[in-house]
């Protein structure tokens, strides 16, 4: 296996070459461990490496930190056969899959680095919410990488409503391409194997229960992932995958697995919302007075449009909802900062006036 096949291309190796002449190795973060990682050198070889003390001081936020799917540089010890490779320096990434990490914090959690096609799998029953949706377009467009939806679990579910969704994800973002799949069938999976080619990293998001690890299963070509029967009740299998994992596919391309997603929260900026929601606002220009809050003011032309069909109302409550938690995540940050700064100034005071003290004695 070579490092092109791991997806190395010119703008890594020309990032790479001041630690080509330290001795260091590239390699690809294939698991995130908690307190080491798994990195595939060339040739194939998995090592377990630690992160070295600098890289982890140099991070300002945990996002800075390495993730799966990440190049790194490794210092390889003195003995290849032992445990004792280090990461020296994680490369500036293509692409990166983040959502702000769930809780009241400010962070941002990144989900996969340097992947070219995202894949979001819901269904057509119980899973499926256009408003969620559209916060997975937002993420995974932000992302820089290739957005597809996926309507898995057709076998289940009747063509017509199969196909109602498919419409309706496209609607939302034309610019998502929309696929119909089965597992069991697998009807639609010939649509994701065409972007596994070599140096290709692909990756599969979405709540648990839709039938994630089952694609997986048949993209890989046996069980590497365990499942079980779908429930009766909830419509969802019982395979719950627990940790971020990238799998080298002998077809050629990777594929990394995530755990499902229970609450897609926004991380992005208000220029990218609005280029998602360009309708809203090409309406809105319309409207009669520049200042219009879109609510009871006269002459509003959105109201309008939802009036006569030609805007979604719940979508537009949902936009009104993405753009508030944007700014709230905005104020929260500046809090943040003014919160740190404060912080850093008391402790160079005290350290100011410790080193007055002592040169005073």
């Amino acid at each position: 296996m070579t490092l092109e096949d791991l997806g190395w291309n010119d703008r890594f190796a020309a990032e790479f070459a001041d630690c080509l002449q330290k001795g260091w190795v590239p390699a690809r973060l294939i698991r995130d461990n908690k307190i080491s990682y798994g990195a595939v050198i060339e040739g194939g070889d998995e090592l377990e490496v630690s992160l070295g003390g600098s890289v982890y001081h140099a991070a300002e936020t945990d996002a800075a930190l390495p993730s799966v799917g990440d190049w790194v540089a490794l210092e390889m010890g003195a003995d290849e056969n032992e445990y004792d490779a280090v990461i020296r320096a994680r490369l500036e990434r293509q692409t990166c899959l983040s959502r702000k990490a769930p809780g009241k914090g400010t962070e941002e959690q990144v989900i996969a680095a340097n992947v070219d096609v995202v894949f979001v799998v819901t269904d057509a029953g119980q899973d499926f919410n256009e408003r969620r949706m559209e916060r997975y377009f937002e993420v995974m467009q932000r992302s820089g990488a290739r957005s597809v939806a996926l309507i898995n679990k057709a076998d289940l579910h009747p063509d017509e409503l199969n196909q109602k969704a498919a419409a309706a994800l496209r609607a939302l973002n034309p610019d998502v391409e929309v696929v119909i799949t089965s597992a069991v069938d697998r009807s639609g999976v010939a649509a994701i194997e065409h972007y596994l080619q070599a140096g290709v990293t692909i990756a599969l998001i979405g709540s648990s229960g839709v039938g994630k690890s089952s694609l997986i299963n048949q993209l890989i070509g046996q069980d590497w992932l365990w499942t079980g029967d779908v429930n009766a009740v909830t419509g969802k299998g019982t395979h719950t995958t627990t940790a971020r994992e990238l799998l080298c596919l002998q077809r050629g391309g990777m594929l990394i697995d995530n755990p499902g997603i229970r609450e897609v929260h926004m991380w992005t900026d208000a220029k990218s919302l609005k280029a998602s929601f360009a309708d809203f606002d090409a309406i809105a220009a319309q409207c009669k007075f520049n200042d219009c809050k879109h609510g009871a003011d006269k002459g509003c032309a959105v109201q309008a449009a939802i009036s006569d069909g030609r805007l979604s109302r719940d979508r537009f409550i949902n936009y009104l909802k993405l753009d508030y938690e944007l700014e709230r995540l905005k104020q929260r940050k500046k809090k943040h900062q003014i919160t740190i700064g404060r912080r850093n100034r008391r402790e160079l005071k005290s350290k100011s006036e410790k080193y007055s003290k002592k040169k005073e004695l």
